[in-house]
């Protein structure tokens, strides 16, 4: 069986026609596997969606309880059959609930990675390498340039702007699912022990997160209209990106506006949004580790999707492993 007898890009997403589903979809399907709750690759409106029960939660928060028509909940490492084609899903790293999904007949094993990342993360479970024939990966980072430093040291750098600006109300753009939790969680670990503010729409989420054991510590709304002022002076405040230039964020005691993505290695990003700290803190692999999982994996084929896929496609090919770009459409970066 050639792989694209198993699995093709179509309009509506990735397709199995064997087994009669998609992968993260881009339009309501009849069914769709959900690798995670990221809204560019989880959509409502579905008739029937297989994904993790984090997942399934996180897309009922996000989405109402109508957002598909059934539900099945499935879990790392559970094998399902579906027309004759064997699924399992595995830990991606990227986010709570984040899966890859094994695709597999008659010996042909593909493996959609969705979204991923390899550094250590304590929101979420950790990547696992799964031996494929097709590797299909993403690339939001895939340009030699990008190298991420270690999450720690920029954890680092946010601490040392609140010894220097003690009276500054620290403003953390992060996305709200995955990234926020996760910036969190490295103060925390760092030593952070006061209240932290968050914006209104973090709350579900981050009451979600705790709930599923990640510790979060005290968080409080960062509400100012019936508070004194004066209580944010020094404070973290962590907000959606969506957040980052209203008047909500003009309101705190002199703001500091700092932003956690990978995206702020790129300092004429960072200037355009008025970052005065930019944090570069990812949740997706960058060169180095996206070129070392190809390798680590050492698949027959690698399918690049959504990023900057020709670079990497190049890479592979120097390396004597067949590749292609996938040229999917509808996926974004909300996750970083």
């Amino acid at each position: 069986m050639r792989p694209d007898q198993l699995l093709y890009p179509a309009p509506d997403g990735l397709f199995c026609p064997i087994g009669g589903f998609y992968v993260d979809p881009v339009r309501p399907v009849e069914r769709a596997l959900i690798t995670h709750g990221h809204s560019d690759h989880a959509r409502s409106g579905h008739a029937q969606v297989l994904a993790t029960r984090q997942t399934l939660d996180i897309m009922r928060i996000r989405y109402g309880d109508g957002f598909s028509g059934s539900e099945q909940a499935v879990g790392f490492g559970e094998e399902l059959t579906i027309n004759g084609v064997r699924v399992r899903f595995h830990p991606a790293g990227h986010v709570l609930g984040s899966a890859q999904i094994a695709v597999e007949k008659d010996g042909l094993r593909i493996v959609v990675s969705g979204d991923y990342k390899r550094r250590p993360d304590p929101t979420c479970a950790a990547y696992v390498p799964v031996a494929c024939d097709v590797f299909i990966t993403e690339a939001t980072f895939g340009l030699p340039v990008f190298h991420h430093p270690d999450p720690l040291d920029e954890t680092a750098k946010l601490l040392a702007s609140l010894r220097q600006f003690p009276e500054r109300t620290h403003l953390i753009g992060a996305y709200a699912l995955g990234k926020a939790q996760r910036v969190i969680r490295l103060l925390r670990d760092a030593g952070y022990d006061k209240p932290i503010y968050i914006h209104g729409a973090l709350e579900t989420l981050c009451g979600y997160y705790a709930g599923q054991g990640i510790v979060l510590g005290e968080l409080l709304p960062a509400t100012i209209e019936s508070r004194d002022q004066s209580i944010f002076k020094g404070a973290v405040v962590v907000r959606p990106p969506s957040a980052f230039q209203d008047r909500w964020a003009r309101r705190f005691h002199e703001p500091l506006p700092a932003f956690a993505s990978g995206w702020m290695m790129v300092r004429q990003r960072a200037k355009q949004l008025g970052v005065e700290l930019p944090l570069v803190i990812s949740d997706h692999c960058d060169w180095p580790e996206l070129t070392e999982t190809i390798a680590e994996l050492k698949p027959g084929e690698v399918w690049v999707t959504h990023g900057r896929e020709e670079a990497l496609v190049r890479w592979c090919e120097l390396q004597g492993i067949p590749a292609k770009p996938l040229h999917l459409i509808g996926y974004e970066d909300e996750g970083d």
